[in-house]
């Protein structure tokens, strides 16, 4: 019994040391995780009474005063925007760590308790070679030969919990190894969502700084701008439409040497990425000029545009400095728009299949391709129903 009582203390011993050794890391960490979280928390609170402002702005009367106050707390809010992301990635990278330390005290379990085993193994081992007689005939009384056969039960359930111990263990050491791995994604995500952020700050600015020179503060300058962007936004959409309607029906003619249209199930034309502005979105910064009939995807300017399926090049405008776009049109009445495109690399009437490279992307303001009212890098993308502009996300997988 002497022999399982000093197994025992030094289980406990090689269990519980490592664990002080690391606790007081451990706790650090998870109070500086928090503080992370509540300063991410603080600043999202103030992006929101940003974003409060851009609304209550947007509801009144368009004019150069409102536009320049609608710009300057988007600006404030990509800010904290910014702000925001930069601290989760210092979550993040602390998270990291604490799963580190994590995997490196379950690892460190595991040798204990395969110690624990060995050992528990060798006194069982050593029971069961002596003879029962012996053992019998070794002890002084009765009682001592029983004691003695309790212990090699005693040895047989701690080899038997131990085990079990070690398939937790195990266990949970898979977990925190793709919860690390989970984590190191999450840390390249927003390393690219603090670069594009940052670029997306500087279109701003580079937008309002643009409209200044523009209208030279006249509000008539202004407003004679805007409707011109207007009138040719609502020129392009109608022009569309006509050319589809056309488009099509030669698509009825179509001859035997050409593609007929069949598949009509879109993918993303650019890796799936943050929508920095929904169909008709009650934020969009140019609202009392149209609805926004798109989504706006956040992309790195010149990012690859693929055909989200197969279809023909209804419109591939490059109009330079101004508003560049190209439209596709598909099976069962669905055509698609890119807006701001930085450089086209298909042409009119072309068949494109389903993947393949039709532009790049752009947006940034005072770039090709980007027009007047883009305010940094993304695409502008649309969906039509037999011309008519619906919801992207509810045709994207």
């Amino acid at each position: 019994m002497k022999k399982l009582g000093i197994i025992l203390i030094i289980a406990v011993c090689i269990l519980i040391m490592p664990k002080f050794l690391l606790a007081q890391d451990v706790t650090e960490l998870n109070q500086q995780i928090e503080e992370k979280k509540q300063e991410v928390d603080d600043l999202k609170k103030q992006t929101a009474i940003y974003q409060k402002n851009i609304r209550t702005k947007q509801e009144e009367a368009m004019s150069l005063k409102n536009q320049l106050s609608i710009l300057e707390n988007q600006i404030a809010k990509t800010e904290l925007d910014v702000k925001a992301t930069a601290i989760e990635i210092e979550q993040i990278q602390l998270e990291t760590r604490n799963k580190e330390l994590q995997i490196l005290e379950t690892e460190d379990a595991i040798s204990r308790q395969k110690l624990i085993l060995s050992e528990t193994v060798q006194q069982i081992h050593q029971a069961d070679s002596q003879n029962p007689l012996k053992i019998f005939l070794s002890n002084d009384s009765l009682s001592d030969f029983f004691n003695e056969a309790e212990y090699t039960k005693e040895l047989q359930n701690s080899l038997q919990k131990t085990l079990s111990n070690v398939k937790v263990e195990k266990k949970d050491l898979l977990a925190n190894k793709q919860a690390l791995e989970d984590k190191k994604i999450q840390f390249v995500q927003l390393k690219e969502d603090l670069e594009l952020q940052t670029v997306e700050l500087q279109g701003e600015n580079e937008f309002k700084d643009q409209l200044l020179v523009d209208t030279q503060e006249s509000e008539q300058k202004f407003t004679t701008l805007y409707w011109q962007a207007k009138k040719e936004q609502e020129q392009i959409s109608n022009n569309l439409v006509e050319l589809e309607k056309k488009a099509r029906e030669k698509l009825k003619q179509i001859k035997s040497d050409k593609p007929q249209l069949t598949d009509s199930q879109l993918s993303w034309p650019i890796p799936q990425n943050k929508i920095t502005s929904t169909f008709h979105d009650p934020g969009y910064p140019f609202r009392y000029l149209f609805e926004h009939p798109a989504i706006d995807v956040r992309a790195k300017q010149g990012t690859v545009i693929k055909a989200p399926a197969e279809g023909y090049v209804l419109k591939a405008k490059d109009s330079g400095m101004g508003y560049s776009y190209i439209s596709l049109i598909h099976a069962k009445g669905i055509s698609t728009v890119y807006g701001h495109v930085s450089k086209i690399l298909i042409e009119e009437d072309e068949y494109v299949a389903k993947g393949e490279t039709i532009g790049l992307t752009g947006g940034m303001p005072g770039t090709p391709g980007a027009g007047r009212l883009s305010t940094g890098a993304h695409l502008h993308f649309e969906v039509r129903v037999n011309g008519i502009p619906v919801n992207a996300l509810d045709y994207l997988p």
